[in-house]
């Protein structure tokens, strides 16, 4: 009896142990910085369908283990199954890519071009070989495959199995004809005209030349690069066209090396890196080969209306200005993108200083250019399905032979439009302010399927509408954000959604086009564990605060049921990113400390700054020249409504975030200290001029040719300002912001003899940190830089 009661007491005491195990308790450091794969659980990611419909796959970790697997949710038997890997090497792949009667679909695996029936779902395998081939596309009658290997375009034939090359490019420069000249051209004349013996040969070796020639299969044209590289390979829909793209890699551009100091080999080891912003660009050309012709043209972009158009930011430097004297730009051309008839192509020409985007129709027989649409913009082109980068073409399709469809932020907000190609006349198939955010066509290219925020900028909803624009049938209903893929037959709909407090899980519903109680989402999976759910995670409150200007800054407040009178702000990263919303946070990590400091009496305010997505093209661009400006004072502001609203101490305000948000408080600390008491910059910007090309000089231009906005937006040219308490954070082997960045700002804060701000460097972190250890050290030190500086 007594060893039973002592049994007993064992399992009370373990299942009061387990118990303890599954509850988050009081929140530290140490317990949200560990790895979330290991106590948070793990959001299925990488969605997609079977071709049949009736199965959805996705990447998923209920396990804990050290990398994702492959889970299936079968509809009918509304179970989930881990995929073996056996199953997992057979299954296809996502893909876009039908031929005309959706009867087939093509697909790349593993450096191989798949075909799978869409009626039996029968997989045949078209190519294996050691080469890998891509970007598979059928033919216009469907009765071939194109697909690129190598630099080169071939095709294979459906029936026969026939390989044909399409293309033949080459390195280097082509080799001399053997045509003499001048004392060499004497010497075999006379040699030829002496000997009969040698003309007799010669003419036999000729003759013998001519008969080989004419047996040759006809191959293409040999097409020499130099020391350009190709890309962009396509053939037009009738075999008829062959379009690339030429780049010249400009030798001069000096890239930037990282150290890694921490290393297998004991050694230290440079990491080859980007180039800094300005430095110069390559040249692209846009060629198209003339198949019947046998014949390789270049197009021409002289003429394209506004090519030399000069920036307006010219104006405060006289000298360039004078001396552009109608400079033509560069540019890059993208596509093209043509109807399935072969009757209309259209591509998409960027300017490489980000102020303008042509669409333009391309007839590749004469190689002329039409305009059709042309979006300028002093700031710099962007936003949802428009991309803000010269290699990026946006959104575009044709829903006819005849229409194209493309986005535009042509009233302030990235909306969706078509143009006839003949015509030129343009629809606007969706107004209003907000953004459309995602666009598919359906299959039978009679609607779109269309993901906004006109709900509210921190809602993301599914809708249908048909392609003629009009009504638009709102799918989704509940609050936060859905990702929506669609099965094949257009039926169903696999969503990824979540709320602001609740990470994203996968749900399946029916695709009415309406929102009915049949169309309801049935939740798929539950990935959070208990010991994450036993923390009542806060739904920050969504809020708008006045700006200086009269704008409006959407905001997250985070209120404390007591609070100690003072506050923090949060500041997310950049590159065009939101956080003000209701949907499951990237920086959830960021999310679980602020809950952290609500805790402790703090009230936290999180603001989509100037520059933040999700609210048109006057709030995308409104950093333009200035970073630190607007996009700091909407900061500023929202310590001013603080103040204001929760009778926050005006001395007891800290600021911290990471990247674009360590440069935000950098420049908070250096040029506002009276705002911030303390900041904590996480691998931050320090000089602009070092950063990358593709995103500051959309936003900064150049900096040999616009120093005003690189001096007034760099951190290290006011660190003179500093007078509170500074923490910097930075990884060492950081590839993106360079830990080069902070030893310089260091530097100028030794000089300048600061002495109230301390480095913490992570040997064997990049830009987004991985290891669990680093992210604990990093928040305990901010932690503590608040609890004794505020």
């Amino acid at each position: 009896m007594l060893h039973f009661f002592r049994l007993a007491l064992v399992a009370i005491y373990l299942l009061t142990q387990s118990s303890k195990a599954q509850t988050l308790g009081t929140l530290t450091v140490e317990k949200i910085m560990r790895d979330p794969k290991k106590w948070m659980g793990t959001s299925p990611t990488d969605v997609y369908w079977s071709e049949d419909s009736k199965t959805i796959y996705f990447n998923w970790n209920p396990d804990k283990n050290a990398a994702d697997s492959l889970y299936g949710y079968d509809l009918a038997s509304k179970k989930i199954s881990k995929i073996a890997p056996a199953t997992r090497k057979s299954l296809p792949v996502k893909s876009d890519v039908y031929n005309q009667q959706k009867t087939e679909r093509l697909y790349e695996k593993n450096g191989d071009i798949y075909l799978i029936s869409t009626s039996d779902f029968k997989i045949r395998q078209l190519t294996n070989t050691v080469e890998r081939e891509n970007n598979p596309a059928f033919s216009g009658d469907d009765q071939r495959v194109i697909f690129t290997r190598g630099v080169n375009l071939f095709s294979i034939a459906l029936d026969n199995g026939l390989l044909s090359q399409l293309t033949d490019f080459k390195t280097g420069t082509k080799k001399s004809d053997g045509k003499l000249e001048g004392q060499e051209k004497f010497l075999k004349d006379d040699q030829l005209a002496m000997f009969e013996v040698l003309k007799e040969r010669k003419e036999k070796k000729d003759a013998g030349k001519k008969i080989t020639d004419a047996e040759k299969a006809p191959y293409p044209k040999e097409i020499y690069l130099g020391e350009k590289n190709v890309s962009n390979q396509q053939i037009s829909p009738d075999g008829q066209f062959i379009t690339y793209r030429l780049t010249q890699s400009n030798k001069s551009a000096k890239s930037t090396i990282v150290p890694n100091y921490v290393t297998e080999s004991g050694f230290t080891e440079d990491i080859d890196a980007r180039t800094k912003v300005g430095a110069p660009a390559s040249q692209s050309e846009f060629w198209v080969y003339q198949v019947k012709k046998d014949t390789t043209l270049k197009v021409s972009v002289k003429d394209i209306p506004g090519i030399s158009d000069k920036p307006d930011y010219l104006k405060d430097y006289p000298k360039q200005d004078s001396a552009w004297k109608n400079k033509e730009r560069d540019v890059i051309i993208n596509g093209p993108f043509w109807s399935d008839n072969s009757k209309n192509a259209v591509v998409v020409v960027r300017s490489l200083d980000g102020k303008d985007r042509w669409i333009m129709a391309l007839d590749p027989e004469t190689l002329t250019l039409k305009l059709l649409d042309r979006q300028r913009d002093e700031a710099w082109i962007g936003g949802p399905g428009i991309g803000g980068y010269p290699m990026s073409s946006g959104e575009i399709g044709f829903i006819d032979d005849n229409t194209i469809y493309f986005q535009s932020e042509e009233t302030g907000y990235s909306h969706l439009y078509s143009i006839n190609v003949a015509s030129g006349k343009k629809t606007a198939l969706t107004s209003g302010k907000f953004e459309v955010q995602q666009v598919v066509l359906s299959k039978d290219k009679k609607s779109f399927y269309l993901i906004t925020n006109e709900v509210h900028p921190g809602e993301q909803h599914f809708y249908k509408m048909p392609v003629t624009g009009g009504q638009r049938t709102r799918i989704t209903q509940q609050t936060g954000a859905h990702e929506v893929t669609l099965s094949p037959d257009e039926t169903k709909m696999a969503v990824r959604y979540s709320q602001s407090n609740v990470p994203w899980e996968l749900f399946v519903m029916d695709n009415t086009g309406a929102s009915t109680k049949t169309s309801q989402p049935e939740q798929v999976t539950k990935s959070t564990t208990a010991e994450f759910l036993s923390y009542p995670w806060r739904k920050a409150k969504v809020v708008t605060i006045k700006a200086t200007d009269g704008q409006d800054i959407y905001a997250r407040v985070y209120e404390p049921k007591k609070s100690n009178g003072k506050a923090v702000i949060f500041v997310h990263g950049a590159g065009y990113l939101q956080n003000a919303h209701k949907w499951w946070s990237q920086y959830f990590r960021e999310y679980m400390f602020n809950n952290m400091l609500v805790d402790k009496g703090y009230t936290v305010l999180d603001l989509d700054y100037r520059a933040s997505s999700g609210y048109g093209r006057d709030w995308r661009t409104g950093i333009y020249r200035f970073m630190g400006g607007k996009d700091l004072t909407d900061n500023t502001d929202g310590a001013k409504w603080l103040i204001k609203n929760y009778g926050i101490n005006p001395k007891k305000i800290g600021i911290y975030g990471g990247s674009y948000g360590g440069f935000i408080t950098l420049m908070g600390l250096f040029t506002t200290p009276e705002v911030f008491a303390a900041g904590a910059a996480l691998r931050p910007v320090t000089d602009w001029a070092s950063y990358n090309h593709p995103y500051t000089a959309d936003i900064l231009n150049e900096p040999q040719s616009d120093s005003l906005a690189y001096r007034k937006s760099s951190p290290i040219y006011h660190a003179a300002g500093l007078k509170n308490h500074l923490l910097m954070c930075h990884g060492m082997v950081d590839v993106n912001v360079h830990y080069q960045d902070v030893v310089r700002l260091s530097q100028r804060l030794i000089e300048l003899g600061k002495n109230n701000w301390e480095l913490a460097s992570y040997p064997m972190e990049d830009h987004a940190f991985v290891e669990a250890s680093s992210w604990t050290d990093e928040y305990k030190r901010i932690l503590k830089l608040f609890e004794e500086h505020l």
